[in-house]
């Protein structure tokens, strides 16, 4: 048996791997473009990235954070998003091993690093994080039998019809959409990973993180549009962390009441 140490290694570095592609599905899905071809490009001078120069993480502090060929900035979120990648996988292969619980909490946040990014940056969330992330957490949800199955079914359902009914009340409140398709679609896919339980939990912290940092912004003044697919992801990725514990915390606190 591969030493947990060994193991949260080995993850890391393929996790620096998918944090790599991870980069290239975050700026072309939201402009439908294939992930495929072409293959990475400067932007600036169009030069064809090469695959030395496509080492996650080292490449980019080889090259000074520039292009080779016009010498132009490379943002620093790449190599972030590299490192944020390579430590999810790493954490979860030291948590679990080389087992498919590891694969599938790597999978699962992996996908909510990329879900935050594109919110972020686009207002949007592309089906193929949410659409493909369900699926995947539904086929995991099925390897652990048919109950597992059941809650992973009932909490993308809960997690669709929560978020699709606080829009629909928002929306007729506030007379303008409240809640963009792709939050509904990204609770659909948490439900799939964390029960319809953890939907609630998650929505609360998102819901929180969220009136934390937008609220005294609006006290002073300055409106801005709230990608609440960030803070949903870190709500969810907070209630696969630590969400089991929460609520034994919480039936304890219910049951000496």
């Amino acid at each position: 048996m591969i030493d947990n140490g060994i193991a949260g290694l080995i993850a890391g570095l393929f996790g620096a791997v998918i944090g790599s592609f991870l980069n290239v599905c975050i700026i072309r899905w939201p402009a439908e473009q294939s992930v495929v071809k072409p293959r990475s490009r400067c932007p600036g001078c169009g030069y064809q990235i090469a695959w030395y120069d496509n080492v996650p993480v080292v490449s980019w502090l080889l090259l000074g954070g520039r292009c080779r060929s016009c010498r132009s900035p490379i943002g620093i979120i790449y190599p972030l998003v590299e490192i944020g990648a390579a430590l999810i996988w790493a954490w979860m292969g030291w948590r679990y091993g080389l087992t498919l619980e590891a694969l599938k909490g790597a999978l699962f946040l992996t996908i909510l690093l990329g879900i935050a990014m594109t919110d972020a940056r686009e207002y949007l969330i592309p089906d193929e994080f949410t659409i493909g992330g369900l699926v995947i957490g539904l086929v995991f949800a099925a390897m652990g039998g048919g109950a597992a199955l059941l809650t992973g079914v009932l909490g993308a359902v809960v997690g669709f019809a929560l978020l699709w009914m606080v829009g629909l009340l928002g929306t007729w409140a506030f007379k303008e959409e409240a809640m963009g398709g792709g939050d509904i679609k990204m609770m659909a896919m948490v439900g799939a990973f964390v029960g319809w339980h953890g939907v609630l939990l998650t929505i609360f912290m998102g819901a929180l993180a969220g009136t934390i940092i937008f609220l005294p912004l609006s006290l002073r003044g300055k409106k801005k549009l709230v990608p609440f697919g960030v803070f949903l992801a870190v709500g969810a990725a907070v209630t696969y962390l630590v969400g089991p514990a929460v609520f034994a915390w919480y039936r304890n606190f219910i049951g000496a009441a």
